[in-house]
């Protein structure tokens, strides 16, 4: 709050002429809030759009995250996104951190369709919330993340990060002495299970001796959790490890037994430079310009958009420092091939934990059916909770 007052003396006498008050909620640069995990409320600028050069409203943006941008990986590079959009169109976006997966998501996110004109909602788990306030909002766009449901003004976009935990998978094989690979899986959705189960194809394209071990941390970001279920997995013998959650929790579990790791989401080789592996990437910028810049030129659609290595969106992370240059060469030479199209992840023959042919030889599985997958490749150990 901010009291403003103003005096005026003339002579000897003392006069108070004015005093005003005025009551004000400042916002921070960027108009950035995290209260929503407190129960708080989505602060954001109410001032009118500015305008392109050429005369068109830049929109009102803003951003829902499921963690802190400082988690290292998964809000880490939204935040980047958002950041890349922001020089590119120059606009200032909204955003609110640590958004629950729960009843508080759609009232965060009904607030900010108040007053914006496009809210991109980070978490499979939003899926719902944005669906519902997309529908009493007909005027806003709405882009949701991971998911499959979509409305008239709303839109999903992920990528095929498959492609790079496949690449990983070669990495991992190649570098296990024990033959047992451990991964931290964070909720048990198809999202989780496919990376798994490409991770898995990986390894066994290079080593088919070796296993992978699943243990479900049942969190997105928990340091604390992740860290303990990545020590289990060492626990068993497991001497590289990767996983799928927002921190780098087990990377650093790793490093401490003098295994290697990968995390997610991001390039995490500094938290632990010798022990790091590799793991898959993301780059949302490009695609979060694209879909802001078609609001600004009115040629928006909603659409279910899949990025891949071909485009940029998923990645792969440079391979850590104490990975040999023949293993590089192998990944580097299944990624050419996935760039060309010759190697595809999820091509025949696979069969499933139990031994059932799920694929046959010369198939390949449609996006529509990895995006529902709900069992485990050959290979795999573990359960998925239903």
């Amino acid at each position: 709050m901010k009291h403003l007052v103003k005096a005026r003396t003339a002579g000897l006498a003392l006069f108070v002429l004015i005093v005003v008050i005025l009551s004000a909620c400042s916002s921070s640069n960027n108009n950035k809030t995290n209260e929503a995990a407190n129960g708080g409320h989505a602060q954001t600028s109410t001032e009118e759009p500015a305008a392109t050069d050429s005369g068109k409203k830049l929109p009102r943006v803003a951003f829902v995250y499921i963690g802190p941008p400082g988690d290292g990986g998964w809000t880490f590079e939204h935040d980047n996104g958002r950041k890349y959009m922001e020089e590119k169109l120059g606009i200032k976006a909204d955003t609110v951190e640590n958004v629950p997966e729960s009843a508080d998501a759609e009232r965060v996110i009904t607030e900010l369709a108040q007053n914006h004109d496009i809210i991109f909602t980070t978490s499979f788990g939003y899926m719902d919330p944005t669906l519902n306030v997309a529908k009493k909002f007909p005027k806003v766009i709405f882009m949701h993340t991971a998911g499959y449901k979509t409305a008239d003004n709303m839109g999903t976009y992920f990528g095929k990060n498959y492609e790079a935990s496949y690449l990983s998978g070669i990495a991992a094989g190649k570098m296990t002495k024990s033959n047992v690979i451990g991964y931290v899986g964070a909720f048990p959705i198809p999202e989780v299970i496919y990376n798994i189960n490409a991770f898995a194809l990986g390894i066994q394209s290079v080593n088919p001796d070796a296993k992978v071990d699943v243990v479900w941390s049942n969190t997105w970001y928990d340091p604390t959790a992740e860290r303990q279920a990545a020590i289990s997995l060492l626990d068993k013998g497991a001497d590289v490890l990767l996983a799928y959650q927002d921190s780098p929790a087990t990377l650093q579990a790793a490093a401490e037994r003098g295994a290697l790791a990968g995390g997610n989401d991001s390039d995490m080789t500094r938290y632990a430079p010798e022990a790091y592996l590799t793991n898959p990437t993301w780059n949302w910028g490009p695609y979060y310009t694209k879909v802001v810049q078609s609001v600004i030129d009115g040629t928006w659609k909603s659409e279910q958009y899949s990025g891949d290595m071909v485009d940029g969106m998923v990645g792969l992370a440079p391979l850590g420092p104490s990975i040999p240059d023949d293993v590089k060469k192998l990944v580097e030479d299944a990624k050419g091939k996935i760039l060309s199209g010759e190697l595809n992840v999820f091509s025949g023959p696979i069969t499933d934990a139990s031994g059932a042919s799920k694929l046959e030889a010369g198939q390949i599985m449609s996006l529509e059916d990895i995006l529902e997958m709900n069992w485990f490749v050959k290979g795999v150990a573990g359960t998925i909770p239903q």
